[in-house]
């Protein structure tokens, strides 16, 4: 009898796949931002359609393939899902709140930078009778 191929095996590894390659496209969206749930319920779909995979693999061996490659799959699986719930749950909030930074209605210290065509432009130059805003984003999203 000829073994069949083992789906979901390889369609959990590919949701695994996707679920750890597109945070940088999720982080676009503010909804995904700052908790990254999409990335995280594909690693969810993925894992589980591995698990049945191997589960699958294991009680119909002569039925199915993917016992060693399941296994291979399914560990990889876990330990990278693992590391990416780590890095993005726990390792990212621990970075310090800046103290240095200004605060609401603070006086902004003048500083100069490159415009577009490379030439520096000082805040005081930019600075009219009615003020400028300033907006401050994170150095990295």
């Amino acid at each position: 009898m000829k073994k069949r191929w083992n789906l979901p095996l390889w369609l959990g590894f590919a949701f695994v796949l996707v679920g750890l390659f597109t945070y940088e496209w999720f982080a676009q969206f503010p909804i995904t931002r700052d908790l990254p749930w999409a990335n995280l319920l594909l690693l969810a779909i993925g894992l589980s359609m591995l698990i049945t995979g191997l589960v699958r693999a294991f009680r119909q061996p002569t039925l199915y393939r993917g016992k060693i490659a399941g296994s291979i799959l399914t560990g990889l699986s876990v330990v990278a899902a693992a590391a990416f719930a780590y890095m993005m749950l726990f390792f990212v909030r621990q970075v310090p709140a800046s103290t240095g930074a200004p605060h609401l209605g603070d006086r902004a210290p003048d500083f100069a930078l490159p415009d577009q065509d490379g030439k520096q432009i000082a805040l005081a130059d930019l600075l009219s009778p009615n003020g400028a805003v300033l907006i401050f984003y994170r150095g990295h999203w």
